[in-house]
């Protein structure tokens, strides 16, 4: 997903950070999954909640993508979701990633010359954890590390960040909804707080939804893309979010997927990606559009 700049309206905070659940998903979703609104100063348009405002791999304007320097500074700027994508190693640790090469973000073509293209699966935890995943952004952030999935959901958990996770590339990973589910069990991510208002799991693979639907049910999910309409009642089975590209929403669309109730019994909910430049957030809103992974 590609990273613009959002024209915040000043009646809200520098960031928009609240509930991302209409009036009516509110008064009929299970009490057990509604969000609650956690910022202050954000104030929502007539009959329409605030528009969340979602951390792309972090604040990764202010420091380097999905690090915990990222979380940091996201958590320093009141941002309250962040929105990772995780893959896994070699042999078999899950880590914190947006690309399936390491050439991008960290110094694997330095530290590892013979390797080429530097596939992240194709070396362990261990060689990733050699790597600077810093100093390609800024020389302060030197030394900065390549996360571990556990070592992550611990420093949101610190801040008390909440986590958008992207599953990332699954087709690479066979069995990888299952590793990460018992991940998110053993750090403690899977309990009822977390479950409720802290947690969505998203992927670009349909399939890799549905999975994790079947094996944790209780958690939300969202699928990443626009869907053709016709498509949309059977993923509303297994799916509370559709998630797309801004470009791709057209009202039509939109009341498509308004008009569809997910698996927890709420509307399905829409968070939109690449946002045009200066884009007013009062004008999202009005679209119906709950939140936006910035």
């Amino acid at each position: 997903m590609l990273r613009r700049s959002l024209r915040i309206p000043a009646a809200g905070v520098a960031y928009l950070v609240t509930a991302a659940v209409s009036s009516s998903a509110m008064a009929s979703g299970p009490e057990e999954y509604a969000d609650v609104a956690v910022s202050k100063g954000a104030r929502a348009g007539p009959g329409t909640a605030a528009t969340l405002v979602i951390a792309h791999r972090g604040a990764s304007r202010y420091a380097p993508e999905n690090t915990l320097a990222a979380v940091d500074a996201a958590h320093r700027r009141g941002l309250i979701w962040v929105e990772n994508d995780v893959q896994r190693t070699k042999d078999g640790r899950l880590v914190v990633m947006h690309d399936t090469t390491l050439k991008r973000t960290t110094d694997a073509a330095k530290v590892f010359p013979g390797r080429a293209p530097w596939r992240l699966g194709d070396f362990t935890a261990a060689e990733i954890a050699r790597l600077d995943a810093g100093s390609w952004f800024g020389k302060r952030f030197a030394g900065e590390r390549v996360p571990t999935l556990a070592d992550y959901v611990r420093r949101l958990d610190h801040n008390g960040q909440r986590l958008l996770l992207e599953i990332k590339a699954p087709e690479r990973y066979p069995g990888i909804e299952a590793q990460i589910v018992r991940e998110l069990r053993a750090q403690g991510w899977l309990d009822r707080d977390h479950v409720r208002s802290r947690l969505v799991v998203q992927s670009f693979s349909v399939t890799c939804v549905k999975t994790v639907h079947e094996r944790v049910p209780q958690v939300r999910t969202g699928i990443l893309g626009a869907p053709d309409v016709d498509k949309l009642p059977r993923y509303a089975r297994f799916a509370d979010q559709i998630n797309p590209r801004m470009s791709a929403v057209s009202s039509r669309w939109l009341a498509a997927v308004h008009r569809l109730r997910g698996p927890h019994g709420r509307p399905l909910e829409v968070y939109a990606w690449d946002v045009a430049k200066n884009t007013n957030v009062r004008s999202v809103r009005a679209r119906g559009i709950a939140g936006i992974i910035e």
